[in-house]
């Protein structure tokens, strides 16, 4: 008997929560057969049957959250002879039985807290998310003890448990102010060149681009506790998606090399695919800088929130018509403000207002093509 256990769902996922199983224990089952339906802060995610064999037990119920490496159930059959880990994003997908969760790529967004199999079993059934703990055992080792007690402060509070994305988010949102030092800019771009075209996004996706042609170093990732940074010659955007699930952040890849018609059609397949949840794993992976474009919804300026390893966001206020002094005399312009959140510890102040005047300088330019407005 193997089991065949929660399998690397992509950069920065560390758990799933289990929606359907599409097999119980005694069934047969073939290569590639559904096996579990599966929701990560990312998307839904249909696992298969990595070969043909007999389902001897499952583990956890729908609702229940598993972490990466953690048992989904035990298998017989003809892939026996290895425990199977698996890597939906390809490559390679076997794995030792020494397998562990502290093992994680670096890459990853949390390393997945330390917990005895019987504490993570517990706390699956008291609703306690390890990920908030402070273990007092032994290098940081989550005990019983602990999970009782978060148990019985979740009791106190009888709050609704975040799930999906949300909570997903919440875990970033912490880790983003434990780690990152934020400062912010602000700049407002005149858009009197584009005429009445009022759809920013792919042209504020190419001036992204330009900007980090300009400093580079604002399209780069940064790993605090190694202090590496590493610039990436693409700009691979994330694009901020508000929806009632929470806020989802797909990759619009290399933005710099794309026209403007490429971009603008990338950009609604990504839409459409978020708003069904159905929007691949790898789409949600890889984001050098990301942009957020609350202006559509309501808002001028903000302090974005970076993300690590990212070390900037740029966000896009709403588009308002404003008075402006024009060669000694007053005209109405549709001005586009503009915030710049950046991560000190990588960038100086020098670097950021440079990106963001670069940013503003290419919108204020004139465009050729109303049709890429």
């Amino acid at each position: 008997m193997k089991y065949f256990k929660l399998p690397d769902l992509g950069e920065g996922l560390q758990e799933a929560e289990i929606v359907a199983w599409h097999v119980q224990a005694g069934d047969q089952v073939q290569a590639d057969q559904l096996l579990v339906s599966v929701e990560t802060a990312k998307a839904i995610v249909d696992i298969p049957a990595p070969y043909a064999g007999e389902v001897l037990q499952t583990f956890g119920a729908p609702g229940d959250i598993l972490h990466v490496g953690e048992p989904l159930l035990a298998y017989q059959g003809e892939g026996e002879a290895a425990t199977v880990v698996g890597n939906l994003q390809g490559g390679d997908s076997q794995q030792s039985d020494d397998f562990c969760i502290g093992a994680a790529a670096s890459s990853r967004a949390f390393a997945a807290p330390r917990a005895t199999p019987a504490v993570r079993q517990l706390a699956r059934q008291l609703g306690v998310a390890l990920e908030g703990l402070s273990g007092s055992g032994t290098d940081g080792l989550i005990s019983r003890a602990d999970v009782e007690a978060a148990a019985q402060q979740q009791a106190a509070f009888a709050g609704e448990r975040l799930r999906g994305v949300r909570r997903s988010m919440a875990l970033n949102m912490v880790r983003s102010h434990a780690e990152v030092v934020p400062v912010t800019l602000f700049g407002d771009a005149d858009l009197q060149q584009w005429g009445q075209a009022r759809d920013p996004l792919v042209r504020l996706a190419q001036a992204i681009a330009h900007a980090c042609q300009v400093e580079p170093l604002l399209n780069s990732w940064f790993d605090g506790r190694t202090l590496s940074l590493r610039q990436h010659a693409q700009l691979d955007l994330g694009i901020a998606v508000d929806t009632p699930d929470g806020l989802f952040v797909p990759v619009l890849r290399d933005v710099g090399r794309r026209s403007a018609a490429d971009l603008r059609e990338g950009i609604a397949r990504l839409r459409a695919d978020v708003q069904a949840r159905s929007i691949p794993p790898q789409e949600m992976q890889g984001a050098t800088l990301t942009l957020s474009n609350f202006g559509t919804l309501f808002g001028r300026y903000a302090n974005p929130v970076v993300l690590p390893p990212q070390v900037a966001i740029v966000g896009a206020g709403g588009i308002r018509d404003e008075v402006v002094a024009c060669a000694g005399r007053a005209e109405v312009h549709a001005v586009l403000p503009l915030s710049l959140t950046f991560d000190h510890r990588v960038a100086t102040g020098g670097e950021a207002a440079r990106f963001l005047r670069a940013l503003v300088e290419h919108l204020q330019q004139a465009q050729a093509d109303r049709g890429d407005n």
